[in-house]
């Protein structure tokens, strides 16, 4: 009767092991998965603020109807945060292109999520190049 009680002792721990690999792992991939959103959403933030940009006069420190002398530092005073750093990469006149990189792989291909938002004077296209 004790061999059996030890053998049982010794499968639960088994299970209970398992079990918490396969949360952990669970969770890890729940939380790139939410990188990416957040990368989204924090994009969307941003391309909102440049929209405003656009939109605002030159001499109330806008761009005049241009995005061509925008940068970070008129969108954000922390072009870095939990969820990502963030840039602008390509100012233009009628568009600006904004990059969120962000902290997590999501996919397992060795290399972290990363999200560009193209913006124009009246939308916003959000597209997600790496998970």
């Amino acid at each position: 009767m004790g061999q059996q009680q030890l053998l049982l002792i010794v499968l639960a721990v088994i299970l209970v092991g398992v079990a918490v690999v396969v949360g952990i792992n669970m969770f890890s991939a729940n939380a790139a998965s939410a990188n990416v959103d957040y990368l989204v959403n924090d994009l969307l933030k941003l391309a909102a603020k440049a929209q405003q940009y656009y939109l605002k006069p030159v001499s109330m420190g806008g761009g005049g109807g241009s995005f061509r002398n925008l940068t970070i530092d008129d969108l954000t005073t922390q072009p870095s945060n939990e969820n990502g750093t963030y840039q602008v990469r390509r100012a233009r006149r009628n568009r600006v292109i904004l990059r969120g990189d962000g902290k997590l792989d999501g996919d397992g291909d060795g290399r972290k999520s990363r999200v560009r938002a193209v913006v124009f004077p009246d939308s916003i296209y959000i597209d997600i190049r790496r998970r």
